[in-house]
This record gives C-alpha cells, sequence and structure tokens, in this order.
C-alpha cells in the first residue's frame, strides 16, 4: 500500500507521531495530513504516483491512528491546530525540511490553514480539502448543517462521555460517520477501515479525536477571531478543492470565505463526496501536481 516507504515513529514537539514517509528523502517534500476519522492510511490511493515527485510525509495526527495522545489541557490547547502545526514544522525539520508543501483533507486541512497561517517561512504552498474556515462554519450554523454535521456538536461535549460511548463500539461511530456520506462505505478497503476503526477503540483512543474537535471550538476560535481583528491573512497560496455532493458545496462558499482571510486562493468543486483522494485519487493527483511546483523555490 505504501510500496518503498519507511515507517514514521519519532517523539516531536511532545508527541510520538507515527505513519509512512519516502520514498526519496531528496524530492520535493510534500506534508499529507489526514482527516476525521480516518488516519495516514487515507492517503494510500494517492501516494504511489505522488511519490514519482515528491518526498511523502504523511503523519497520524496527535490523538488519532497511532500516533501518541498527550493528556488534555484544561483549556484544550494540547490539540489545538496551533499546537498540531508545531508537530508538523518538527516533523519535517527533523526529516531535514525547512520548507515544503502541504495538503490536508478535513481535520488535516484545518491544521494545514493553520501552518499556513502563522508558518508561511514553511509552507511553500498550501491544498485544502473539503472544508470552510472553521470559524465561519461554527458562526454560520444552521440546523441542515447541526444535522449533516451532528459529530461536530457531538464531541465537543464534556469528558468522558462521548469518548466513552466511541470506545465501547468503534466500529459503529466510524462506520457511522462515514457510511452516511456520498459514497458509502464502497470506496475503503476493509483493512484500511479497521485501522481507521482501531483508532477509537477504547475511551482513551476516542478522547484524542473528542479533544480536538473540543479544542476546535474553544481555543482555536479564539486564535482565528484574533487573526481577523488584527488583519491577518495566510500568506502562502491556497488551493482549495471541495466536494460538489457534500456539505460544503450545498451549504457554504468556499472560494468566498477561504479569500477573506487568504492572499492567494483558486480551487473548484470535484465532482466527489467528502473522501476526495479515496473516492477520486487520480483527480487528487493531478491536481496536486499542477498545484505543487516541484521548482518553486
Amino acid at each position: 500500500m505504501f510500496s518503498g516507504f519507511t515507517g514514521l515513529d519519532i517523539e516531536v514537539n511532545g508527541v510520538r507521531l507515527r505513519g509512512r514517509a519516502g520514498p526519496d528523502p531528496h524530492k520535493a517534500p510534500l506534508l499529507l495530513l489526514h482527516g476525521h476519522p480516518e488516519s495516514h492510511l487515507m492517503w494510500h490511493r494517492v501516494v504511489p504516483a505522488l511519490a514519482e515527485d515528491y518526498f511523502i510525509v504523511a503523519p497520524d495526527l496527535r490523538g488519532y491512528g497511532d500516533s501518541g495522545r498527550p493528556a488534555p489541557s484544561p483549556d484544550h490547547s494540547t490539540y489545538s491546530k496551533r499546537e498540531m502545526a508545531r508537530d508538523c514544522i518538527a516533523l519535517m525539520e527533523a526529516l531535514g525540511h525547512q520548507r515544503f508543501f502541504v495538503a490536508g483533507h478535513d481535520r488535516g486541512a484545518r491544521v494545514a490553514a493553520r501552518l499556513a497561517a502563522d508558518a508561511p517561512g514553511r509552507v511553500i504552498r498550501a491544498m485544502l480539502l473539503d472544508v470552510a474556515p472553521t470559524l465561519d462554519m461554527y458562526e454560520d450554523t444552521s440546523l441542515a448543517f447541526a444535522t449533516a454535521y451532528w459529530h461536530w456538536f457531538y464531541l465537543i461535549q464534556p469528558a468522558p462521555m462521548p469518548e466513552t460511548l466511541i470506545g465501547a463500539n468503534p466500529r459503529a461511530y466510524v462506520e457511522g460517520v462515514m457510511g452516511a456520506r456520498h459514497a458509502g462505505l464502497t470506496p475503503f478497503p476493509q483493512e484500511v477501515l479497521d485501522h481507521y476503526v482501531s483508532g477509537f477503540d477504547g475511551a482513551d483512543r476516542a478522547r484524542g479525536a473528542c479533544e480536538d474537535y473540543r479544542a476546535a471550538a474553544t481555543i482555536d476560535l479564539e486564535h482565528d477571531r484574533l487573526d481577523r481583528a488584527e488583519g491577518r491573512k495566510i500568506e502562502p497560496p491556497l488551493r482549495v478543492l471541495w466536494a460538489e455532493h457534500g456539505v460544503i458545496e450545498r451549504l457554504f462558499r468556499p472560494l468566498e470565505l477561504w479569500s477573506n482571510i487568504a492572499r492567494t486562493v483558486s480551487g473548484h468543486a470535484i465532482d466527489a463526496g467528502h473522501y476526495l483522494p479515496e473516492e477520486r485519487p487520480e483527480d487528487i493527483v493531478d491536481e496536486m501536481r499542477d498545484f505543487f511546483i516541484v521548482d518553486e523555490p
């Protein structure tokens, strides 16, 4: 599935990150950040082609997959997108790369956006898959949005209720969330789906994802509001792609919303559901090759 890649198992920024990297560290570095409720395996259909042009780094985010789950802090900052972005910087430095491309899906796209905002000198370009800005999505919450993205509001409930219930039957949760989307469970091989489920097996493992969402509804919003109050914009170019058959297309205006907080934004909808790299891998590979220009300084 990741032929020629090596396993990642490295402690950075106070957390142990696991995943895959490779195969050629001399190629242009491309950091791939997964979404919820997945792991780095979500990129398995795109990495064989991308590895022809890039050195791929695909970690499990803190709190997900096989990566570490640090003890939560009262203000949820341990799982803020800012802290996850710091993980990424430290990881890429440990692998010998000061500047890199980054693409993120879902939660990983929110980490990628914060990374580009906080460390523009590190990010050459960033691709965000099927997200609108977190602050806009919460502030524009409607019945339709809360119904479609019910887990946004379930996972932020106080511990230990959500993680206890999810951890008791992780397959019901993971397959329920993923199977309810446009393509159902068809795009996901059983071994990949099983790995996603294992990331939520027991309250202690499920807690990482809950803290990710608790941070998104608290301290991440504080960081976003402060950026806007101070007039800060994301400097690296963004490519925003979203699902034609998804919530972002139906309820938000992604290009307009990202253009409000970033200097340079391009993008369009893809004929797919939420899980773009798994549903339309050829399209995503083409988009990345077009956007992540190998010889760009």
